[in-house]
């Protein structure tokens, strides 16, 4: 931490956030301060993928403006020492997150760090390849639009409540394209469904009992009567003997998802369909 100015209290406050990266380390921990004020007026500036040296210079130079609080997480040792002076020379309050541990690791291990500007974030491919995967899956979710069937990795099938959204963004987080269909015994079936490969689709199934207990937990949350014909045991158990039998002529993978856990249902679909499994981020 750098210089403070002593100046007459105020409530208004600026808060820049700085760094060749996205800035969220730094975001966090602003947001995570200033939750504890109620009153304060807190105007956040973020000056993100800094990677030239007027860049920098223009943003330490417009938080000076507004004598503001200063976080950065830069990883470069010539724009540490840029801000660090600069925020010392104008008697600017700063923060450098990154250089303490670094420095530290270093010392320990002997062993000079990288230095990659959102390292954390590998923003490369991959990193881009799971926003689009999270983008596919709100875009076809509930068959919203049966076209996205014929892009997807993974095509869900189910009946109300057996976990299709949950799972859909799960395995986007997962860098896999989802797309869920919802399964109702008197609407009719997009063709596209027809056209999927069935090594890529997945029936999802449950117990009518639990599916009855979900269904009518569902309907008090919304402050409704818990029996009606949607959580009714006779038609539930139609739903599930219509879906099984679709299942049949697709010759897919089917899951009972009654007793497993969305990360558990995830893995047996990653096993099933033979996918590798491209964790990002943990």
């Amino acid at each position: 931490m750098q210089g403070v100015l002593y100046n007459m209290p105020t409530k208004d406050i600026y808060i820049y956030i700085i760094s060749d990266s996205a800035g969220e380390t730094a975001s966090k921990l602003a947001q995570a301060s200033v939750s504890q004020y109620d009153e304060l007026n807190i105007t956040f500036v973020r000056k993100t993928f800094v990677s030239e040296k007027k860049d920098l210079l223009e943003s330490l130079e417009s938080a000076k403006e507004h004598n503001a609080i200063i976080i950065h997480t830069l990883i470069s040792k010539e724009f540490i020492q840029l801000a660090n002076d600069y925020c010392k020379e104008h008697n600017l309050f700063s923060m450098d997150l990154l250089s303490p541990i670094v420095n530290e690791l270093a010392t320990r291990s002997e062993i000079e760090p990288n230095r990659i500007a959102g390292a954390v974030h590998s923003l490369n491919q991959e990193y881009f390849s799971r926003i689009t995967a999270m983008e596919f899956a709100v875009k076809y979710d509930d068959g919203k639009d049966p076209k996205g069937f014929l892009d997807a990795d993974i095509v869900l099938l189910g009946v109300s409540r057996t976990s299709k959204t949950p799972l859909s963004l799960f395995l986007a987080n997962k860098n896999l394209k989802v797309a869920n269909l919802p399964l109702i015994p008197q609407a009719t079936l997009p063709k596209e469904l027809w056209e999927v490969d069935p090594d890529k689709i997945v029936g999802l199934t449950n117990n009518p009992e639990v599916l009855n207990k979900i269904r009518q937990e569902r309907m008090r949350a919304y402050g409704l009567d818990p029996d009606t014909a949607y959580s009714n045991i006779d038609k539930i158990q139609e739903e599930l003997q219509y879906a099984n039998d679709l299942y049949e002529k697709l010759h897919c993978v089917v899951i009972n998802v009654a007793d497993l856990s969305i990360e558990e249902t995830a893995s047996i679909i990653l096993e099933a369909l033979c996918l590798e499994e491209h964790s990002f981020l943990g």
